[in-house]
């Protein structure tokens, strides 16, 4: 007998619900008559067990009172700045409050307490290759914010660690999508345009976390370097590329000084020289222009061609 595998309804999964505002009244209405009531019940039933030894009407009715009075109390929710409580009422939901203060919803109802402070989440250090397939050390600090908190308890099972995941998961995202430095003209890289990609970074954050009711603030790279594998050799290449460009500047300076001398020789006139001797000219030139160390100078006490 060959098992067939359960039919599919096709029916979509139920949308999370959006966050509202919940029924609510000022606290101390409630409180007001929930005391009111308490006291009244109790005076009902001293005056009953004073009178009847606790038999009667009015011994009922104090009870009855006693316990509308404890019901009115029970309606009670305290909401601290930086909170918000949402309402359910057997398992729906019914709304948020989020004004901070005493105040009286339904008693029936339970209420869940959420954070609405700015948080910090660091992930923590990822090992990734970035696109030119060189391991990096990655990590990022992220500020967040529930911004719809019934989406934030029902969309999700644990709205700060679905954070955490989908962090970690756009930061190895960003960190794969980019080299570590530019090799050419207007490329991005992690190192050489932080700002633009932790701009990036929070862009596809925010996307991540939007179906959990979270916010992003903002976020930043924490740490980017090279693995420990590839540190020196990464390392010597830069000093190289360093040591490359630093010439380059020098050489180029120097070309500019000593065509800057020749030209000014000719203008004033002070000295003619054939060609072969402007090459060794310009070869001194550059000798002193661009060796490292000190020159030795030599005067030259005979003629010009001696």
């Amino acid at each position: 007998m060959v098992m067939q595998p359960p039919a599919q309804t096709g029916e979509p999964a139920a949308a999370p619900p959006a966050e509202r505002a919940a029924w609510s009244i000022p606290g101390f209405v409630g409180l007001v008559f929930g005391w009111a009531a308490v006291v009244v019940g109790i005076g009902l039933l001293i005056s009953a067990y004073t009178k009847s030894s606790g038999r009667g009407a009015g011994s009922v009715w104090g009870w009855l009172v006693l316990v509308a009075g404890a019901f009115l109390l029970a309606g009670l929710v305290q909401v601290v700045a930086g909170e918000a409580r949402v309402v359910q009422l057997f398992g729906q939901y019914q709304g948020t409050v989020r004004a901070p203060g005493l105040a009286f919803v339904n008693p029936l109802t339970k209420r869940r307490k959420v954070s609405i402070r700015l948080r910090n989440h660091e992930t923590a250090v990822a090992k990734v290759n970035d696109a030119d397939g060189n391991p990096i050390e990655i990590a990022a600090v992220v500020v967040w914010q529930v911004a719809d908190t019934a989406k934030a308890l029902y969309a999700v099972d644990d709205y700060p660690q679905f954070v955490a995941f989908q962090a970690e998961t756009a930061v190895r995202h960003i960190a794969s999508s980019y080299p570590y430095t530019s090799h050419r003209e207007g490329e991005l890289s992690l190192r050489d345009n932080a700002d633009e990609i932790t701009q990036r970074l929070s862009a596809e954050l925010a996307d991540r976390v939007r179906p959990a009711g979270v916010g992003i603030i903002e976020s930043r790279l924490t740490r980017l370097s090279y693995a420990p594998e590839i540190a020196q050799a990464m390392l010597r290449q830069q000093q190289a590329n360093a040591v490359v460009g630093a010439r380059q500047r020098i050489v180029e300076g120097a070309v500019g000084m000593v065509e800057l001398a020749l030209q000014r020789l000719e203008e004033k006139g002070v000295i003619e020289l054939d060609e072969e001797r402007k090459a060794a000219m310009v070869s001194n030139l550059l000798v002193v222009l661009c060796s490292e160390q000190a020159t030795q100078q030599v005067v030259n006490t005979g003629s010009l061609y001696q």
